[in-house]
């Protein structure tokens, strides 16, 4: 028998195939791990989010203009899955003005008078009566912000309303807070 010299040039190859392979699954597991990072902050930034807009809709789902020491500061909790969010929200009033009579579509309460004079309705004669109703038209920038209590991260909300009141309705025109 003859015996070939073998120099383990196979040995090597197979050893540095398998430090190559050994780096690409390091980098694919590194690459999903971020990966998923990524895909929960984004999640947690929604959550976030929705605890700031609901903390929002909790201010306007109730009559702020009437009673705005109210609307000033409101501070809650929301839970949105298994986590807790700190949320704070107030409500600034950016302008007010009275609305004329002849506004389209004004709410009947607001017409300024039981007698048909003034009332911004049309008449058979194709007369439209003007003067001013007892409402006033106002603007209001509701900031909500809601903070996640493990992590600290954040969110501020701004919705703008605009709506009808009565007429005496105190409205401290104030810019918005950004």
């Amino acid at each position: 028998m003859n015996r070939v010299k073998q120099h383990g040039a196979t040995l090597v190859t197979a050893l540095v195939m398998l430090v190559v392979l050994t780096l690409l699954v390091l980098s694919a597991i590194r690459s999903s791990t971020t990966n998923l990072r990524i895909a929960g902050n984004m999640q947690m930034q929604g959550e976030i989010v929705e605890a700031a807009q609901q903390a929002a809709e909790q201010i306007i789902s109730y009559n702020f203009p009437a009673n705005p020491q109210l609307a000033v500061s409101s501070a809650s909790a929301a839970t949105i899955g298994n986590a807790t969010y700190t949320t704070a929200a107030s409500a600034v009033c950016t302008g007010s003005k009275p609305v004329p009579n002849n506004t389209p579509n004004i709410p009947a309460q607001c017409i300024s008078s039981s007698t048909a004079a003034n009332t911004g309705i049309i008449f058979v004669s194709g007369v439209t009566l003007s003067g001013t109703s007892w409402c006033l038209a106002q603007q209001w920038d509701v900031r909500a912000q809601a903070t996640d209590t493990r992590t600290g991260a954040s969110a501020t909300v701004h919705q703008g309303v605009s709506l009808y009141v009565d007429a005496g309705t105190t409205c401290n025109v104030n810019p918005p807070q950004i």
